[in-house]
């Protein structure tokens, strides 16, 4: 299942952190308004703060290259 979210350069890192935390996703995309693909991170089950850090780092800069992007989710199928 796949969803996306438009958001402005200063609010990407607080709303990847906000879908992060939320959980249950498998992969965010971070596309320009152009639908290039800028930056992909990939999640597993239990990734931790600290292994972030360095995707924090690389999206600051990314933020800087453009004023609008599309954030794009793949969600975990759920067992039943």
């Amino acid at each position: 299942m796949k969803s996306q979210f438009e958001v402005k350069s200063e609010d990407l890192i607080k709303k990847i952190k906000e879908l992060i935390n939320k959980g249950n996703l498998r992969k965010i995309i971070i596309k320009n308004a152009q639908g290039e693909i800028y930056f992909t991170i990939p999640l597993n089950i239990g990734i931790a703060g600290l292994v972030l850090a360095p995707v924090w780092a690389a999206l600051g800069a990314i933020a800087a290259l453009a004023s609008n992007f599309t954030i794009e989710i793949e969600k975990s199928e759920k067992k039943e």
